[in-house]
């Protein structure tokens, strides 16, 4: 019961108790956030930096500093500026080539008499002659004018041209080229007193072991003849084989936009390093769809010197033959599930052979690379290269087991051939057996049989009958040719012509050789 004779507090007063009321809650919700805030940055991760990226070896005697240190790209990982730094330091050292190549073909005397008295023939070309022109890009990888790019951009050219980012040009001579990786070496027509002059910026070479998927990269060429495009995009996969684009492939993905004219370009990392040469794009269309491939530079690297030192590839070579496992094959030689190759032949006196391996051996590592298809082992062999010691993990029977090998040269049947088959017995034509490369090459159909014509020399009686690589001969004087020494037999005997049957874009057709 309340009393009556106690006071009611006046409006004031209660007006004070609840502004106090008021205060104290404000005041704890405020300690509340700020211990709150001191307990996440407590437990918060540590911020995401990128790696340290050690330096890549010289290149040909140099080594360009990368355009941005690793500091300064751990300290920024999402500074964009970095992105225009790298691009317009790499810009520098990507190149347009345009090439022409001058092929040889019959011509019948009405087309004579149009070409000569119509004017239908370019300046400088012969009656018979077909000029081809055609664009790519290249990258400088030495202040002493070498250049890397795409066999497929400077195949069978007869003049090469070099278009530097500053408009520069030059002619090129071709080092060295290796269709098998798509691969080629130029370097510049300089003369020795101008190099020094000449102030190239060559890109320095990553270990692109070390590249990680997400990575940005930056794809750098000539897209449809437009020199120094820049594209962004992300490391999308790397170590993609059986694409069929070369015999040898260990490709990275990348969704930067590459395009044709991009080919022999630069695939640069954001430390202003040579992550991979563009080379071919998935597309249906014709342009990009966001899936491009780029040749490695930790394949690029022996193959250049190789051809630099030797002027030709010297890869290694083991001596098995390999083929793929399947569900089957994994239980009948104790596979597991893990990775690996079957061995289903070793080659005799082979680097195989002296190592211990046998038929049925699943090899499962070379060194540090995880061997999970055919493809895997003949590039990590081939790379390795001739006089390299290496390490092979393999399983016999279910059980773990190692071995070490020392790679010979792998033996070169097409150079072989070239070798025995020499320009004066084969009339200036140089000529090689038809396999599987040179089908996807000059677009052979799988049931031809005949020798295929690898280079004609200028003013030889091959040239003078309109023969041009890629012609694959048939017969000679009615006779069938198989292969490159029945060629050779046939053209060896004492006949001043020989007819022979030749298929060339789909039809066969008939020409004369004389000696």
């Amino acid at each position: 019961m309340a009393d009556p004779h106690r006071e009611s507090p006046s409006a004031a007063v209660r007006l004070a108790s609840f502004l106090a009321a008021i205060a104290a809650l404000a005041a704890a919700f405020v300690a509340w956030r700020f211990d709150l805030t001191a307990l996440v940055q407590a437990n918060a991760p540590a911020p995401i930096t990128a790696p340290t990226v050690p330096a890549a070896p010289p290149v040909a005697g140099q080594l360009p500093a990368p355009v941005v240190s690793p500091g300064k790209l751990a300290a920024a990982p999402h500074d964009l500026s970095i992105l225009s730094d790298v691009a317009e330091r790499a810009v520098q050292s990507v190149v347009n080539i345009s090439t022409t190549r001058v092929t040889r073909r019959a011509v019948s005397e009405e087309e004579l008499y149009f070409r000569r008295y119509l004017g239908m023939r370019n300046p400088g070309e012969h009656d018979g002659e077909v000029r081809e022109n055609s664009l790519g890009s290249g990258v400088i990888v030495s202040d002493d004018g070498v250049i890397l790019t795409n066999n497929h951009v400077i195949d069978r050219a007869t003049t090469i041209r070099v278009k530097l980012a500053d408009g520069r040009e030059f002619q090129a001579k071709l080092v060295g080229a290796d269709p098998r990786s798509d691969l080629a070496v130029l370097r510049l027509d300089l003369p020795p007193d101008q190099v020094a002059t000449a102030k190239l910026q060559p890109l320095p070479l990553a270990n692109s072991d070390l590249a990680r998927l997400g990575e940005a990269v930056l794809a750098i060429g000539s897209p449809f003849g437009l020199a120094q495009s820049v594209s962004l995009g992300i490391v999308s996969a790397k170590g993609r084989a059986d694409v069929n684009i070369a015999d040898y492939e260990d490709f990275i993905q990348t969704d930067a936009a590459i395009n044709p004219g991009n080919s022999g370009g630069a695939l640069v990392n954001l430390r202003g390093e040579l992550l991979g040469i563009n080379t071919a794009i998935a597309s249906s269309s014709g342009g990009s769809v966001g899936i491009g491939f780029a040749i490695p530079t930790n394949m690029v690297r022996p193959i250049m010197d190789s051809l630099l030192k030797e002027g030709r590839v010297i890869r290694g070579w083991l001596g098995v033959g390999i083929q793929e496992l399947d569900g089957e094959l994994r239980k009948a030689f104790a596979a597991g599930t893990s990775a690996g190759v079957l061995v289903t032949d070793v080659a005799t006196g082979s680097p195989a052979a002296t190592a211990g391996l046998q038929r049925g051996d699943v090899i499962t590592k070379i060194g540090d690379h995880v061997i999970e298809a055919p493809v895997r082992l003949r590039t990590a062999i081939a790379t390795a290269g001739a006089q390299t010691e290496i390490i092979i993990d393999f399983l016999r029977d279910g059980k773990v087991l190692q071995t070490r090998a020392k790679l010979a040269e792998q033996p070169d049947p097409r150079r072989q051939a070239q070798q025995a088959l020499t320009p004066d017995q084969m009339l200036g034509m140089q000529v090689a057996p038809l396999d599987e490369r040179n089908r996807q090459q000059f677009q052979l159909p799988a049931g031809l049989r005949g020798a295929v014509v690898e280079h004609v020399e200028e003013g030889s009686p091959a040239a003078a009958a309109g023969l041009q690589p890629g012609d694959v001969v048939l017969e000679v004087s009615r006779r069938p040719v198989a292969s490159p020494a029945d060629l050779q037999r046939a053209l060896t005997q004492p006949s001043p012509l020989f007819v022979l049957l030749l298929y060339r874009d789909g039809r066969a057709f008939y020409a004369t050789l004389q000696r």
